[in-house]
């Protein structure tokens, strides 16, 4: 019977006729290099696949991002696939994170052929017997589990959040509304609201809490992170490590030390188990709404995404721990004092944990609302309204972003 799919040599086939378009295109760009060591990669020579890899990454970090020419990183990601191959028999961690950096870094035009491959790649047994032995294990599950309940006394709360924080207008909780209410209410007004058990149901709210699941899960998958306390700040850096370093990072005494986040990053592309987890909510479709992305942020106490606005509808889910969010309307936006570089337009010069009020003297009577989130919640933060959120535990959130092509009034 004829599916509509394609069979296992016609899909062969048409991965063939991708490479051979893909190596003209760098033979084009100059690479002559590159397609000889990605030819002798095919034919099983492990260290030409590593120097091809080498190649095209030097060609990533050769300029700007935006300026990379897409072809190097569709050239990047062949190389891996030819890395991962001459691995994955006698080294399945370094040719899982070769797979890993190719969907991270690579184009889109062999991704297919990555997850594939990924999918190929044989479990890893049981995690839990390895590393520093059971008594350290359970040391880590338990600091897993202080940190989630970290500064559940408003007090203690209070402490770490900029001066005026809870003392002004809350922005509005409602519990689990229509569709058509949200949209009259909130979506056509741009509003925001926080709407309360509306994800009891997913498999995330109870998986997550447990770090050994996250742990067999993507333990050995490599993700980004950033580290430090904010991306403006000038000690901030990416990493590149694996989900079961940054999970033990997390639980580490001195994370504070080393504050690490992964942030803003489309986690549930990357790996498909954690997807299965979640649902879009049907608020997303708002205003015939189409997602645009969905990305986690994960990270322990400390975290902070500093005042920015985004483009896009947002649509952000607490899952896990607790987060202190403050919101600020879009009208007022010349009064936060956004960066003049193009890279940074959307972010506040002002540091809220340290105003000063000199340099910043129009932003500290502004008017705003704020609230924290509590584990299960929802918050919509419409186009444009800048907002401010500092992880008051360990915290795993997932936003939503989705465009439309209604104009609220």
């Amino acid at each position: 019977m004829d599916t509509g799919e394609p069979t296992g040599t016609a899909a062969a086939a048409a991965g063939g006729e991708k490479r051979a378009m893909l190596l003209r295109q760098i033979t084009e760009e100059g690479g002559f290099a590159f397609v000889a060591s990605a030819e002798k990669a095919a034919a099983g020579d492990l260290r030409a696949a590593e120097a091809a890899r080498e190649m095209a990454w030097e060609q990533l970090h050769s300029g700007p991002w935006s300026e990379v020419e897409p072809a190097w990183r569709h050239a990047y990601a062949l190389a891996c696939l030819h890395v991962a191959s001459l691995r994955a028999g006698d080294d399945r961690r370094a040719a899982l994170r070769a797979l890993d950096m190719g969907l991270i870094m690579g184009g889109d035009l062999l991704r297919a052929e990555l997850e594939a491959a990924i999918a190929q790649v044989p479990a890893n047994g049981n995690r839990e017997g390895e590393g520093d032995g059971a008594g350290d294990a359970g040391r880590n599950v338990e600091r897993w589990r202080e940190g989630l309940s970290r500064n559940r006394d408003l007090g203690d709360a209070l402490k770490v959040l900029p001066v005026k924080s809870l003392s002004c207008k809350r922005i509005e909780r409602r519990t689990c509304i229509s569709l058509e209410t949200f949209i009259h209410d909130y979506f056509l007004r741009e509003s925001p609201v926080i709407l309360s058990g509306c994800i009891d149901h997913w498999p995330a709210r109870t998986k997550w809490k447990d770090i050994k699941y996250l742990e067999r899960i993507a333990g050995d998958r490599t993700i980004p992170v950033e580290v430090g306390k904010s991306y403006v700040c000038n000690e901030w850096r990416h990493d590149l490590i694996t989900f079961s370093h940054f999970l033990k990072r997390m639980s580490s005494p001195d994370c504070s030390g080393n504050l690490t986040y992964l942030a803003q990053h489309p986690l549930f592309d990357q790996i498909k188990e954690l997807r299965e987890d979640i649902v879009v909510p049907e608020y997303c479709y708002a205003g015939g709404g189409e997602l645009q992305s969905l990305n986690a942020w994960f990270g322990p106490h400390g975290t902070v995404t500093p005042l920015h606005h985004d483009p896009h509808h947002n649509l952000f889910a607490q899952v896990l721990g607790r987060k202190y969010i403050r919101l600020y309307h879009a009208s007022i936006s010349e009064d936060l004092y956004p960066h003049m570089e193009t890279m940074l337009s959307n972010t506040s010069q002002v540091d809220l944990d340290n105003i000063d009020v000199k340099e910043f003297p129009r932003t500290e009577d502004l008017e705003f609302m704020d609230n924290i989130l509590e584990e299960g919640d929802l918050l919509y933060i419409p186009p444009k309204w800048w907002h401010y959120v500092r992880s008051l535990s360990t915290s795993f959130s997932v936003s939503f972003w989705w465009r439309t092509s209604i104009v609220p009034s």
